[in-house]
């Protein structure tokens, strides 16, 4: 096996044990500790998916910067979004969700500049959520994640979060948790 692709492996599994740890957080609901994994200037963007007929790939997603979508959001609003939750009184999380975040099948898009000393990557991955509330709303929503992280002195950050549900009807009754 060359160097490259070894480096390439460790730089795969790096970035995946970042994700699965990314997840305990968010399920543990340290979510200071999440926001430090943000960078300053992150996009969380969630497109709207429409039914399309068959071979219409342009219309299936709502576009970025330009139609509606479920999240577009920055750091500061992610961080007033935790800080209404961390009140205690906030609707849609009074009681607290129970909420699990899977991650599988992390796989590395682009490094730049090369694995061996990534600064930046694009990673995609597989997720599946599972959250229960009170005594009966359950709500599973499965989909993808395209991240963009960059290397900082403290370790990694997530510049730009891309989430596509697979489902175009949200179940759910709302949106309170994070991807």
């Amino acid at each position: 096996m060359t160097d490259d692709r070894i480096a390439g492996l460790l730089l795969t599994q790096e970035i995946a044990s970042f994700l699965y740890a990314e997840a305990e957080l968010l399920d543990e609901r340290r979510h200071d500790e999440w926001l430090a994994l943000l960078a300053d200037d992150i996009r969380y963007w969630m497109p709207m998916r429409r039914n399309v007929k068959y071979g219409d790939t342009t219309r299936e997603f709502t576009r970025e910067a330009e139609d509606i979508s479920w999240f577009d959001e920055g750091k500061e609003t992610l961080v007033r979004r935790v800080r209404q939750i961390q009140t205690g009184i906030h609707w849609a999380e009074e009681p607290q969700s129970r909420i699990t975040h899977m991650v599988s099948n992390v796989q590395l898009l682009q490094v730049t500049p090369n694995a061996a000393s990534a600064r930046e990557v694009i990673a995609k991955s597989r997720f599946l959520i599972y959250r229960n509330r009170v005594e009966t709303e359950t709500d599973i929503l499965v989909g993808k994640r395209e991240d963009t992280l960059r290397r900082s002195d403290d370790g990694w950050l997530i510049a730009r979060r891309k989430i596509i549900l697979d489902q175009n009807v949200l179940m759910t009754k709302n949106l309170t948790f994070f991807f």
